[in-house]
């Protein structure tokens, strides 16, 4: 029964989406370990999905302390000032530029100190390297139809994964991290598909249920 519930999510979809959009009129709060955000209504919504809150758990007992951590598509921000919290060099990187004037305020009023780069997935750094590499991408294969949608949805023919696997070998090391995390509601096969495509290999280091919903975090590595 699994395509059937997962049928039904992709059915419901639009109506979560109306939701979200009605319980966002304005910016919102997001709360984790004395960390607060804004969460502006064009920003992807942490407190409605679970993603969010398993990867912040599942960084919870990693040092970061002096490691450089990149958030890639860091939305709301939350997992960057927590990671900073936890001692890490912070870069977080996004696309939408609101995300980025909003955690740069919450950077401020936290007093947790980063770095916020504008960028299309790795376009705007180039000459960086880091210890650990966050992803919570989007993977519903839609066409985005403005930057708000390019949080959820990943392109027709997952342009998205496309571009991130073409550019991430060149940010791998032997001896860094990479992290995304995907739910039972994706194409997770066709995504592999396109990592091995490249040469890339996707393993699934930690799992949580919640909700009736099943997703997993990847460790993404050469083959």
């Amino acid at each position: 029964m699994g395509w059937l519930r997962n049928r039904i999510k992709w059915l419901t979809h639009p109506f979560l989406v109306k939701a979200a959009n009605a319980y966002y009129h304005k910016p919102r709060p997001y709360r984790y370990n004395g960390i607060t955000v804004m969460v502006h209504p064009e920003v992807f919504p942490p407190h409605l999905t679970l993603s969010t809150k398993i990867f912040l758990d599942f960084l919870a007992p990693l040092e970061l302390s002096d490691k450089r951590l990149l958030e890639l598509g860091c939305g709301s921000g939350i997992i960057s000032l927590y990671a900073r919290q936890k001692g890490a060099i912070v870069t977080a990187s996004d696309i939408n530029p609101i995300a980025l004037e909003y955690l740069e305020n919450a950077s401020k009023t936290n007093n947790l100190e980063l770095r916020c780069i504008q960028s299309d997935l790795f376009d705007g750094l180039q000459n960086d390297s880091f210890d650990y590499i966050i992803i919570n991408p989007p993977y519903y294969p839609k066409q985005a139809q403005n930057i708000k949608e390019q949080a959820w949805f990943c392109g027709l023919d997952f342009e998205y994964f496309h571009k991130l696997f073409k550019q991430l070998p060149e940010f791998i090391t032997p001896h860094n991290h990479i992290y995304m995390i995907l739910s039972e509601d994706c194409e997770i096969d066709r995504i592999k598909g396109i990592a091995v495509d490249n040469n890339l290999s996707m393993t699934v280091i930690h799992q949580k249920k919640s909700v009736g919903e099943q997703n997993w975090i990847f460790e993404i590595q050469r083959l």
